[in-house]
């Protein structure tokens, strides 16, 4: 799978793993500092909450929603590395309930010391899963830098009465995930070297589907709030919902799907520090069932990338968009509901 001959993409990043964002402690803390952002009606989502993407208003019938992300290698092959930093960029836009349309390269990349034919694979990458969800390339930027980076700013469009946000879960909704997790795990075991051909093609394939058969399908049913799975882990993603909409989350860790040799790559050691980074933040907002270990915990803050989406559905829908999701190859479960209770809090059940 790797085409880069005897150069490990993985082995050139100083992070290596889950190719993370900053921890959400630290990036906290860097953004309080922040004057607040200026007041215009036309932005519907901004800075002051914890949503995957901006959404500003061009018309009564017209937002833009823009996101933007990057990050080091996490697989060695560079097509697959583009396509999966392609879905990932794109997937924010989905999570809004947008329609992406147009993207941005952002390229670091030694020129110097490596084949240029890896960079035009990344690129390729790319554009294959750019066209797959009917973007359009519009341009980009790079720089010539020591540790590759590789991403896109996206643009989509939505109608300013149907923006999803992570914000509007109520009591009596049913929480329905659309992909597995443990990814962050077996992305670190990648870089150890842990895992054979056909588990980096599973796990790979994972992080390059498109969320967009999942955004399309609930388009047409009760959803009130909604948000991607990335860098923050389940747990992390799933605390800002229960956070932003003001009510408890529990979730079933049993009904939770987790990709094959998770727990066992776990245990082994392989758990990269931006999960853990992830599972500290949350100490004072999760409350994990007694029979719950350390690795079971860590494996539900693992830090995504490229992960499904977390709906929050109308409990009278939620069979039947289920239904409709499993009929279309989507991955999803149900994995917990909303409750009134201690609001901002997660509760974990066996």
């Amino acid at each position: 799978m790797n085409n880069t001959g005897t150069i490990k993409l993985t082995s050139l990043s100083s992070k290596g793993g889950c190719g993370c964002k900053i921890g959400p402690a630290d990036l906290r803390q860097v953004l309080q500092t922040l004057p607040p952002a200026a007041n215009n009606p036309n932005l519907l989502v901004g800075l002051d909450t914890s949503d995957d993407a901006g959404v500003y208003k061009l018309s009564d019938d017209i937002a833009i929603v823009q996101t933007l992300d990057f990050f080091t290698p996490i697989v060695d092959d560079p097509y697959s590395f583009g396509q999966i930093a392609a879905a990932n960029a794109i997937s924010d836009v989905y999570a809004m309930g947008g329609k992406p349309i147009t993207a941005l390269n952002i390229v670091a990349f030694p020129i110097a010391d490596l084949d240029k034919q890896i960079l035009a694979d990344i690129l390729r990458g790319a554009g294959d899963k750019l066209k797959e969800a009917d973007v359009t390339l519009v341009g980009g930027h790079s720089i010539d830098d020591k540790e590759p980076k590789f991403g896109l700013a996206v643009t989509g469009t939505i109608h300013p009465d149907k923006v999803r946000t992570n914000s509007g879960a109520k009591p009596g909704d049913v929480l329905i995930l659309t992909k597995p997790i443990g990814v962050g795990i077996l992305t670190t075991s990648i870089k150890r070297g842990l895992l054979n051909e056909s588990e980096i093609s599973q796990v790979t394939n994972v992080m390059s589907t498109l969320n967009k058969t999942a955004a399309e399908t609930m388009d047409g049913y009760d959803v009130h709030a909604s948000t991607d799975v990335t860098g923050f882990g389940l747990l992390g993603h799933a605390s800002e919902m229960a956070k932003g909409s003001d009510v408890e989350i529990r979730i079933f860790n049993r009904q939770v799907p987790v990709m094959s040799r998770v727990k066992e790559l776990a245990e082994n050691g392989a758990v990269p520090g931006g999960t853990k980074n992830n599972f500290n933040y949350l100490k004072q907002d999760v409350t994990y069932h007694e029979t719950m270990n350390q690795n079971d915990q860590w494996i539900l803050c693992d830090a995504v990338t490229s992960g499904g989406l977390l709906a929050a559905v109308a409990k009278s829908d939620a069979e039947k968009l289920l239904a409709e999701l499993k009929s279309k190859n989507v991955d999803a479960h149900v994995i917990g509901e909303v409750i009134d209770g201690n609001n901002g809090h997660i509760t974990v059940e066996e």
